[in-house]
């Protein structure tokens, strides 16, 4: 797809030397959370960190501390503080370091994270367990990890025991062959998803820099929004969750042409679903050349049926339940309790449904009518930003998908808002898993994440609305007053 030009503000003068003042304070605030993020999982078993049964002597490695939860969490809030503030600054930032240092900075968190246990939530068991399932001879789609109580592996679920897999067929191939590089030790087996998700992670940092490639500026953004992104490394470096995956084939799909992008754009969805989003990018790109738009479109049509109709139409059930559910930190909730309030007990599911798709087509088309460019990476991180406001389920590190598009389509503007959200809804996930959680702490998640995360994302949400209607609107008075006059 074809790269785009630097919408970087031109008039600021590149500086010199080491960052000084907010510049420096700013790249501080970087590197002090993702070290944080580094030492959560370095401390080793705690309320942030699940515990991995295994000889000690197997990767991911720890200092096997047990510290208390209220330090983790502190430190985890901390990390999350100074990584959204610190990074809204450094993209903001006059100090011009070679993005190539960005580049291996980056690069080397999400390589150590590989060998430390992944923090945050407890998903790389159920990973571990689905993968478990499918050497053992079971379907993760019709067998639950509960089903095999005394299996080493399967029985390490904390939360998700009695639910079948959600995620695609893609992602389960990749936990299975974690499961059988593994064997018996849920300890290896994460070791094994770890390598392959940081494997992951550092590819989709060095498209993002190849795609960004003869412009500087675009390319230390890439390595801020992406690789040395400390709330990235923080949800998909070190929370090791399959989103990485997803993004990589997205970002890759992007690149290539003709039928290799509509094959990487299948696997993405073989990831996980809702990644298919990106693919209006690449149609809206190819509207006005119908046969490169049926080459991709037909790839990618006929890799998605290959993948989903191996592992069988029973795939989608779970995905299907999970798309009626409400997460606790979206606004939705909020809406959830109001109708509950209002007309009784009940999920309002459909309403709740029908709510979201039409926020989302208002906000896909006012941020469509503000995009500076209809290029592909534009469309499509109109399109995820757009869901990812209007989900009634959504958690984080969705949001890994949103900043790789940015660094490609490079939009100042709505990195903002995508940086505010990830932030506030971040903090309503300390930890995203109930054990070991201090008791005295439970008003993190009675007060931040059912209260004050969804009054903030819905204030949020109506500033990006207000937003792009004004842009949108300054964008057509642009393209009239440009318009030759008769």
């Amino acid at each position: 797809m074809t790269r785009v030009p630097s919408v970087v503000d031109e008039r600021r003068v590149p500086a010199s030397g080491p960052p000084r003042g907010l510049d420096a304070v700013a790249f501080a605030a970087v590197g002090l959370s993702v070290a944080l993020t580094i030492m959560i999982g370095l401390l080793g078993p705690s309320a942030m960190v699940p515990g991995l049964p295994g000889p000690s002597w197997q990767p991911p490695y720890s200092l096997d501390l047990r510290p208390d939860g209220h330090l983790v969490i502190a430190m985890a809030a901390a990390a999350i503080v100074l990584g959204g503030l610190g990074l809204a600054a450094a993209l903001r930032s006059r100090w011009r370091p070679d993005p190539r240092w960005l580049l291996a900075a980056g690069c080397v968190a999400a390589a150590l994270s590989a060998f430390l246990p992944p923090s945050g939530s407890a998903d790389h068991l159920n990973y571990a367990a689905y993968g478990r399932l499918v050497t053992l001879g079971h379907d993760p789609y019709a067998v639950t990890p509960a089903e095999l109580p005394g299996d080493p592996v399967a029985g390490a679920v904390e939360e998700w025991a009695g639910v079948t897999s959600v995620y695609g067929p893609v992602a389960t191939a990749v936990q299975a062959l974690a499961s059988f590089a593994g064997g018996d030790s849920v300890r290896l087996t994460v070791f094994a998803m770890a390598a392959f998700n940081a494997a992951a992670f550092v590819a989709t940092a060095l498209l993002l820099h190849r795609f960004t490639r003869g412009d500087a500026d675009l390319q230390r953004r890439a390595a801020l929004l992406w690789v040395l992104n400390p709330l990235m490394i923080y949800h998909l470096a070190a929370g090791m969750h399959v989103d990485t995956l997803a993004v990589t084939c997205m970002v890759a799909a992007l690149m290539a042409r003709g039928a290799g992008s509509g094959l990487l754009l299948g696997v993405g969805i073989g990831v996980k679903l809702n990644a298919g989003l990106v693919a209006l990018g690449p149609a809206w790109e190819l509207r006005r050349s119908p046969g490169r738009l049926a080459v991709v479109a037909g790839t990618a049509t006929a890799t998605v049926l290959l993948i989903y109709g191996v592992a069988g139409p029973h795939v989608l059930d779970q995905v299907g339940a999970a798309s009626k559910k409400v997460s606790l930190g979206t606004p939705w909730q909020l809406v959830k309790i109001g109708l509950q309030t209002l007309f009784g007990p009940g999920a309002y599911a459909s309403w709740i449904q029908i709510g979201s798709l039409l926020l989302l087509a208002a906000l896909a088309w006012l941020m469509l009518r503000a995009a500076p460019r209809d290029t592909a990476p534009a469309v499509a991180a109109v399109m995820v930003a757009a869901w990812l406001f209007a989900a009634p389920y959504a958690l984080p590190w969705y949001d890994g998908l949103a900043f790789a598009l940015l660094a490609m389509a490079s939009w100042p503007a709505l990195e903002g808002f995508v940086v505010a959200r990830v932030t506030i809804l971040s903090l309503g996930y300390l930890p995203a898993r109930e054990a070991l959680q201090p008791a005295d702490l439970f008003w993190l998640k009675t007060v931040v994440r059912e209260r004050v995360v969804p009054w903030s994302l819905l204030a949020l949400t109506i500033a990006l609305l207000w937003w792009a209607a004004r842009a949108g609107a300054r964008a057509r008075r642009r393209s009239a007053s440009a318009a030759p006059r008769p």
